[in-house]
């Protein structure tokens, strides 16, 4: 197994999730393991490894991701209140493959 827990384990239906949104080429879903009380993650379907390494033809992609963000972010909204949206660079990044959270609510830990 690598350090991308989105292409081997979600994307490979090894580890099943909660859709939230889908398309052709981006995935939302409930966090497997919420850090949040609501925690959606937000993927594209292709490996990418982090918003660092995004490249020029990927601009499509990412106005899609960003399309799918703000549609969860928007229901996390009207359902809470308030959302939050972040993406990890670095060390911060467990796995590296491009992905947003959508959440809402104090830290679970």
């Amino acid at each position: 197994m690598t350090d991308d827990f989105y292409c081997d384990e979600v994307l490979s239906g090894r580890t099943p999730v909660d859709v939230v949104i889908e398309t052709s080429t981006v995935l939302a879903y409930h966090h497997t393991r919420p850090f949040w009380p609501v925690h959606i993650v937000v993927i594209p379907k292709r490996h990418i490894a982090s918003l660092l390494t995004l490249q020029a033809e990927d601009a499509p992609l990412l106005a899609e991701m960003v399309q799918v963000i703000q549609q969860v972010a928007e229901q996390v909204v009207a359902e809470h209140g308030a959302a939050r949206v972040l993406t990890n660079l670095g060390q911060y990044q467990d796995s590296k493959h491009l992905h947003w959270h959508v959440s809402a609510g104090d830290p679970l830990r």
